[in-house]
């Protein structure tokens, strides 16, 4: 988006070090926003995307936060609000993987990832729609994933808590579209990540062959959808899952 159509804006970005959080908030920069990039580990890692994020001549605070703590969720967005005086676009990205046959998964496994990748996202969409309530205005997208739509095998966890959000979205597009809210969700693919750069060679090519277009997709492709979903080009679009993809779920 070459436009700088998100002058004003501030953008919460959670797992915003790396991959398509990183992505995300150097694309939301870029387009005009000030970002509150959060981040679980790698403090080096986020200073050098808070860095990326500043060349464009925005506001840009790193808040660490482990998400698997419902007040350290939450309290992102207060964060937010005190470094940077507003909170317009909040961009639920962070999750995690515990992948393992249902039959040999641990309760811990499970637990961990719905309390990342769902939980951890409905603390801070709860908390964030109390001040865009009072603004009528605000722009909500949560990244879901190809495996909460049609599934993987593996994968039930990290399954279940994208299908959640996916629910989720939904249904607080519904409950908040009055007050000039929207509330959408992306669904990448396979993404080149670390997390997809981790898979044996033989999965990796198994993963490729499976997609329409024959090719994993970038951070940056998954990143212009989300910028565009919180543009004044989508504010019409609410409740929407956009997938990213290259023909997987179709």
């Amino acid at each position: 988006m070459s436009e700088r159509v998100l002058t004003g804006r501030v953008a919460l970005v959670t797992g915003g070090s790396r991959g398509i959080g990183r992505a995300t908030a150097v694309a939301l920069a870029a387009a005009g926003a000030d970002v509150a990039l959060a981040y679980g580990r790698g403090t080096a890692e986020a200073a050098a995307v808070a860095s990326e994020v500043r060349a464009h001549g925005v506001r840009v605070v790193a808040l660490e936060a482990d998400l698997r703590d419902a007040r350290a969720a939450a309290d992102l967005v207060d964060r937010t609000l005190s470094e940077l005086g507003a909170l317009d676009i909040v961009v639920n990205n962070a999750g995690i993987t515990r992948d393992g046959l249902a039959v040999r998964l641990s309760d811990e496994d499970w637990a961990q990832v719905i309390a990342v990748d769902l939980t951890a996202a409905f603390h801070i969409c709860r908390a964030a729609l109390r001040p865009m309530l009072r603004k009528r205005h605000g722009r909500i997208v949560n990244v879901s994933s190809v495996s909460g739509v049609i599934g993987n095998a593996g994968q039930v966890n990290y399954a279940a808590a994208k299908a959640g959000l996916v629910g989720m979205t939904k249904s607080l597009a519904r409950e908040v579209a009055t007050r000039d809210i929207t509330v959408n969700a992306v669904a990448p693919g396979f993404i080149e990540t670390e997390m997809t750069a981790a898979l044996p060679e033989a999965a990796r090519q198994a993963a490729v062959d499976a997609i329409p277009m024959r090719r994993m997709g970038t951070a940056e492709e998954v990143a212009a959808a989300i910028t565009f979903l919180v543009s004044p080009g989508a504010s019409y679009i609410t409740g929407h899952v956009l997938h990213v993809d290259g023909g997987l779920g179709a």
